[in-house]
């Protein structure tokens, strides 16, 4: 019986999908949630008398024009994209503070010549880059979850966490290209190449996720 409701529905709901950029996770979920309470509506009307096409029509009328309705949409998959971007900054930043160090320890040259104090300010500064990108990735789950949103303090969160990765992988890479001209066994040193490997993987992971809420929220 459904059939050929579902053929008015589909047409709504892939004009209202063509508006929307975000999570292709959660935009799936939001779509199939509109297509149960559409569907729902239609069976409604059909049970309160109503010829099956004048139902259809009633159910899609009620629900909105793409135009009406992409704004609602397209703000919850901004936020979702905010969500993922904070807990994926998070992750990376507790990981980066907890292992910053590990691909030095036992190195052959860490008992050498002190580094320039330019090298170590850049060094330091990683750190604080870890330690700031934490707390804004925090910050911005909590804003993520919170009941009151604000866009305006949605947008700033999230473009303070891609500035700062940005930020950061220029930083990194220059470290990194800083210490393999200091040191020649820097790219022999395993330690050194497995987290070289693994940041950049991290950086790749967030890099999507941060192109993902600049789509979402354009």
């Amino acid at each position: 019986m459904r059939g050929g409701d579902e053929v008015l529905v589909e047409e709504r709901l892939r004009a209202l999908e063509e508006r929307l950029r975000g999570p292709s996770r959660l935009k799936a979920d939001l779509l199939t949630e509109a297509r149960h309470g559409l569907l729902d509506a239609v069976e409604a009307y059909r049970e309160d008398g109503l010829p099956a096409a004048e139902a259809r029509r009633r159910a899609v009328a009620e629900f909105g024009t793409p135009a009406q309705l992409a704004p609602a949409y397209q703000a919850e998959l901004a936020v979702g994209a905010l969500r993922g971007l904070a807990w994926r900054v998070l992750a990376v930043a507790a990981a980066g503070i907890a292992a910053g160090d590990l691909t030095w320890r036992g190195a052959s040259w860490s008992d050498g010549p002190r580094p320039p104090a330019g090298y170590l300010l850049l060094s330091a500064s990683m750190d604080w880059l870890w330690f700031t990108a934490a707390v804004l990735g925090g910050l911005g789950v909590l804003v993520a979850g919170a009941r009151r949103r604000s866009p305006v303090v949605d947008r700033l969160v999230g473009a303070g966490l891609t500035g700062l990765l940005a930020l950061g992988g220029l930083a990194g890479a220059a470290l990194f290209g800083w210490s393999v001209g200091l040191w020649d066994g820097a790219l022999t040193w395993p330690p050194m190449i497995i987290g070289a490997v693994l940041v950049a993987a991290g950086f790749l992971w967030l890099g999507r996720a941060a192109r993902g809420w600049v789509h979402a929220v354009r």
